[in-house]
């Protein structure tokens, strides 16, 4: 688990055998992805800097060039919803509406 907050620790208890306080940035990532080898990861938690974060990892290679499985919602979703007009034509092809952006 890597969490940059040191203040709730008490909340990773019991959800990972390490704890790294780093930031959640694709340089700090990748260290811990190179030491612990993890055979997947989840990006969902950790809000909108885990989130720009896996982008950039997956971007970059380097889940594939570590074998490392996205868990929970696939990149590819995360990126639609990231790009306005990815986002917009996805939802016009569902058949639905969507707010002009300004």
């Amino acid at each position: 688990l890597i969490n940059p907050n040191i203040a709730t620790v008490q909340t990773s208890a019991g959800m990972a055998d390490r704890v790294y306080f780093l930031p959640v940035t694709p340089e700090f990532v990748t260290k811990v992805i190179e030491r612990e080898r993890p055979d997947g990861i989840f990006c969902a938690f950790g809000g909108q800097t885990a989130l720009n974060c896996a982008c950039k990892l997956y971007e970059a290679g380097t889940f594939e060039k570590y074998n490392v499985k996205v868990l929970g919602t696939p990149i590819s979703a995360i990126m639609k919803t990231e790009d306005r007009e990815l986002f917009s034509q996805v939802v016009a092809s569902c058949g639905y509406k969507i707010a002009e952006s300004a």
